[in-house]
């Protein structure tokens, strides 16, 4: 909800980190992995108990995330490009959700159906925006919905912060996944008819 209807407020800024990164050579693929290799580090940061660490790194990757399709867009957007963010973006999340796991087991069944719901989740959205005839700004349909990647983002925060109420915030984000799911099944039967 919140990337498609609030990025119009931070798009200045993500412009002119592209445009800055572009200046200085880098290429969208190039911020797309150093993303990632940011982003991986949250997994790591949360076991060995550092939540402003694996927090901010959570952060960083997921700005940069924004801004290396912005740079896409600005040069030349390619297919195996999108495969590496949406991959990237994937196991960035699987990592936040292993740390948890493993830094506190007697949440792991809780994590395990988040996960899950992340699967299915992200399963409707592909492949929609693979069947789909209709496009956006990026390089396939984007489908809306209530939990997208800046809810998820501050979802996994509160998990890290609030891990004393691990568990339930974690429902919670499962809660939002599975209506979202439903959002995106019932545009679906829309659209693919």
């Amino acid at each position: 909800m919140l990337d498609t209807h609030a990025r119009k407020h931070v798009q200045p800024i993500v412009e002119k980190t592209a445009d800055a990164l572009i200046k200085w050579g880098f290429t969208a693929n190039g911020v797309t992995k150093i993303a990632f290799a940011i982003g991986i580090l949250s997994g790591p940061l949360i076991y060995w108990d550092q939540p402003f660490l694996a927090v901010m790194a959570l952060w960083v990757s997921g700005y940069l995330d924004v801004v290396d399709g912005t740079m896409a867009r600005k040069t030349k957007p390619s297919p195996w490009g999108t495969l590496l963010d949406i991959s990237f973006d994937r196991l960035v999340e699987i990592g936040v959700i292993l740390g948890l796991a493993f830094r506190f087991p007697d949440s792991m069944w809780a994590l395990l159906l988040l996960c899950a719901s992340i699967v299915i989740a992200m399963t409707i959205f592909l492949t929609v925006g693979a069947l789909s005839d209709k496009k956006g700004m990026k390089s396939f349909y984007y489908q809306a919905g209530l939990a997208e990647r800046t809810e998820g983002f501050i979802l996994f925060t509160l998990m890290i912060v609030f891990s004393t109420y691990l568990t339930a915030i974690t429902l919670i984000f499962f809660a939002i996944q599975i209506f979202t799911i439903s959002q995106r099944l019932a545009e679906a039967r829309r659209i693919l008819k």
